[in-house]
């Protein structure tokens, strides 16, 4: 596929996945590394709390709202 026919299905709204290789992708500046964090009991309460009401992980409430908040800074 030429670059301006794949530009142009990507500009109409197509789904165009299937032209991708998806085993090389890497989200720039998303690279993990582990660390190890300790909270006061009363946080991890609270934040298990709200990941029960979003229905997601501790995980992902602690890093969107740390994201937010860096985001901001």
């Amino acid at each position: 596929m030429k670059t301006q026919e794949f530009d142009t299905k990507f500009d109409a709204g197509e789904d165009i996945t299937s032209h991708l290789d998806l085993s090389t992708a890497r989200r720039v500046k998303q690279q993990h590394k582990r660390v190890n964090v300790d909270f006061p009991v009363w946080m991890i309460e609270s934040l298990d709390k709200e990941a029960k009401r979003l229905g997601v992980s501790r995980q992902s409430v602690i890093k969107v709202w740390l994201g937010e908040r860096l985001m901001k800074a």
